[in-house]
């Protein structure tokens, strides 16, 4: 059985091994930037998300496996002062994909940007990882532009 714990920003630590997850799936996936994500670490990206704190507002979804109580999966999820929603970041353990659980954490954040008045929303899928694509289709979410950055 799956619980969820949500909470702001002070549940942001609670996430950072599935993070270091997540940016070794995103670095063996880059064509261009493993560099990048061999050098970003949680620090880092915890001080930006406690900078969107402070300008909006901050949701952490956690998914926990009852039996253990391991966080098994996370979501990440901002509202500018614009009030502009935005997926941050989301992880599912390997062993638990297939289970709805990423449909629900999405389902949560987003419900939870419902409530906060949300005018849109978005979220960034990082070149490698295209097969997620129809996993965010099913949200509504579908590619608007292609980013390009210079190495």
């Amino acid at each position: 059985m799956i619980t969820y714990i949500s909470g702001q920003d002070e549940l942001l630590d609670a996430v950072e091994p599935l993070w270091w997850k997540l940016v070794e799936h995103h670095k063996m996936r880059s064509e261009h930037f493993r560099q990048e994500f061999e050098a970003i670490n949680f620090d880092i990206r915890k001080r930006m998300l406690e900078d969107k704190a402070r300008d909006g507002l901050v949701w952490v979804e956690i998914a926990q496996d009852y039996a253990s109580q391991k966080a098994v999966g996370y979501c990440i999820s901002s509202i500018n002062r614009y009030k502009q929603g935005e997926l941050e970041s989301i992880y599912v353990e390997n062993e638990f994909r297939g289970k709805g659980i990423g449909e629900n954490l999405v389902k949560r954040s987003l419900n939870w940007m419902d409530e906060q008045g949300s005018s849109g929303k978005t979220l960034v899928v990082a070149k490698g990882n295209e097969e997620v694509l129809g996993f965010y289709a099913r949200f509504g979410f579908l590619p608007r532009q292609i980013l390009l950055k210079q190495t």
